[in-house]
């Protein structure tokens, strides 16, 4: 799976998840046949989530979270998974700061800044 779709993904049994979307929002592609089927957005073509070929109902799927409501999700525990070699778990922890946009942030005093064209005096002249 390439690595720069930029997604969090969330895996869950087929049958714990269900997605809603307009008739048609949604289109299935595959990187090879008999693989991973891909779900994106037709608008926008943002990843919703893969899912495998497989009819059984237990099967796990990856849900892309980053499409998600970034307010509820600031509260879930995010398991890292080192799914490059040990197909382990790795940490686990809580992070809000990440599901937060930096605009909602509340805003810092900044320092003065000179006015625009200010010279400021060099080591060298101001003696």
């Amino acid at each position: 799976m390439c690595r720069r779709y930029g997604t969090l993904w969330a895996y869950y049994k087929r049958s714990a998840v269900s997605i809603t979307a307009p008739r048609g929002a949604l289109e299935n592609y595959s990187v090879r046949p008999g693989g991973l089927k891909f779900v994106r957005c037709r608008s926008c073509g943002c990843v919703v989530c893969w899912d495998g070929r497989g009819k059984d109902p237990e099967q796990r799927m990856g849900v892309n979270t980053r499409l998600l409501d970034h307010a509820q999700m600031a509260e879930v525990s995010v398991k890292v998974l080192d799914g490059d070699r040990t197909w382990h778990f790795v940490d686990t922890y809580v992070k809000p700061a990440m599901w937060i946009s930096p605009s909602r942030e509340p805003a810092r005093s900044a320092a003065p800044r000179p006015a625009r064209g200010a010279r400021r005096k060099s080591r060298a002249t101001a003696r």
